[in-house]
């Protein structure tokens, strides 16, 4: 990598802070890419008649995280009762609907999951869509169509057994996708020959590819996939994308996707080690999730003292499913299925236990938590939302709640004070009043 200015993303990382980007939430893990925000004054408990400043009815579920930037958030979401998927614009005051636009339509079906999965992300000017049929869209914020392309049109089936769930998101001016995926279909459309897994930059201009990068796996059947989102690192001054999935940690270089280097974190090769949260960066390492609850890992990169290795491991309730949050130099985790329903908040650097408390509930807790205002927020599928205190004191839980709407997959996004929740049936806005 040449000695450019500052990319986007980096500064965004480092000066967000005195940044614009801080207000909004820009792609799924928000505008830090970890889960958290610097919004304050956010309301720590709410009701039907406190604290909702509006609810917006969706044509129908998504596990889909809304964005919001510029004072407008952006929806992926199928249509209830067809095979369609739209991409929504609503006014982030008011909710009142902006635009909506039909982008395709597409009839399989996956377990637990649907088309309109993958997040939305956007820059100051344009939005950019991607479905679990690899439908490709850029929007400027007028609704006014860009250019569109279909990545499993061009490049094959997308092969993930739940169906395809990977965000895109942008930096350093570039719209990155990722496709790590099985080498065999599980359903149509066959393929002819094995299947790669890759990284590709396209331009958020004109939607030309700018390069795809190959990335091979010694993992086998679903052990070569993954659902989880690239997201950039700061190594030495520089800006690397990190990707996890397929039994490995890889960096590419963001201007051609060249990989710097990999890290293997499961070497005992099983069939289903699929990777589902994403990787999350803070105290200057990368933390990881490996499949079902196995250990979470904190890595530290290569370096003048050797390769990438691990810092500590953490198998007291690792996630399966949910992406940790890097919040205030705590790390929080979640596992919402396997071992009692629990958050710990972790020393980012030992991975020392601070505390760890059950937050129940009757449904999974598969969405991942989110962080501001000296607060946490999470969300299950069946609509229970827990409140913590954020901070390594105490296990405290401000406020529990109950959305009686089937079934949220979605994580909670903040922005302009607010907190924008996801159900299958509606978009709710919660903001002091």
């Amino acid at each position: 990598m040449s000695n450019l200015p500052v990319p986007v993303c980096l500064a965004v990382l480092l000066m967000a802070p005195l940044s614009a980007w801080a207000t909004d939430w820009p792609q799924w893990r928000g505008p830090f890419f970890n889960g958290s925000t610097d919004e304050t004054n956010l309301p720590a408990s709410w009701s039907a008649t406190e604290n909702t400043a509006w609810v917006r009815p969706l044509p129908g579920p998504s596990g889909a995280t809304p964005i919001v930037v510029d004072d407008k958030v952006f929806i992926a979401s199928t249509v209830k009762g067809s095979a369609d998927f739209v991409a929504l614009c609503l006014d982030a005051r008011t909710g009142e609907l902006i635009w909506k636009r039909h982008v395709g339509s597409d009839a399989r079906r996956f377990p637990r999951n649907n088309m309109a999965s993958p997040s939305p992300v956007a820059d100051d000017q344009r939005v950019f869509f991607l479905y679990g049929n690899g439908e490709l869209v850029g929007f400027a914020f007028d609704g006014q169509p860009i250019w569109s392309r279909n990545i499993e049109r061009e490049y094959g089936n997308l092969a993930l057994q739940f169906g395809y769930s990977n965000s895109p998101f942008l930096c350093d001016g570039k719209l990155f996708i990722t496709v790590i995926r099985r080498n065999k279909p599980y359903r149509k459309p066959d393929a002819d020959g094995p299947l790669d897994s890759f990284m590709m930059a396209v331009d958020p201009v004109s939607g030309e590819t700018l390069w795809k990068q190959t990335r091979p796996t010694n993992a086998f059947d679903e052990g070569m996939e993954t659902y989880s989102t690239p997201i950039p690192f700061v190594r030495n001054g520089r800006t690397e994308l990190l990707s996890t999935g397929a039994d490995f940690v890889t960096a590419h270089d963001p201007q051609t996707g060249r990989e710097l280097w990999r890290f293997e974190y499961w070497r005992a090769k099983v069939r289903d080690s699929r990777v589902i949260p994403s990787l999350v960066s803070g105290a200057g390492l990368v933390f990881g999730a490996r499949h079902k609850s196995n250990p979470l890992f904190a890595l530290r990169p290569p370096d003048e003292e050797g390769p990438a290795r691990i810092a500590w491991e953490f198998s007291g309730a690792a996630p399966d499913c949910s992406t940790p949050c890097f919040y205030r130099d705590r790390l929080y985790v979640t596992d919402g299925i396997r071992h009692g329903k629990v958050v710990t908040c972790l020393d980012p650097k030992t991975g020392r236990q601070f505390w760890q408390g059950k937050i129940g509930g009757r449904g999974p807790w598969r969405a991942s938590l989110t962080a501001a205002d000296g607060k946490l927020y999470c969300i299950n599928e069946t609509g229970e939302v827990v409140v913590l205190r954020a901070g390594d004191e105490r296990f405290e839980i401000l406020f529990q709640t109950k959305i009686d709407e089937p079934r949220i997959q979605s994580s909670i996004a903040i922005a302009n004070g607010s907190l924008y929740i996801r159900t299958a049936q509606n978009l709710y806005c919660i903001r002091k009043q």
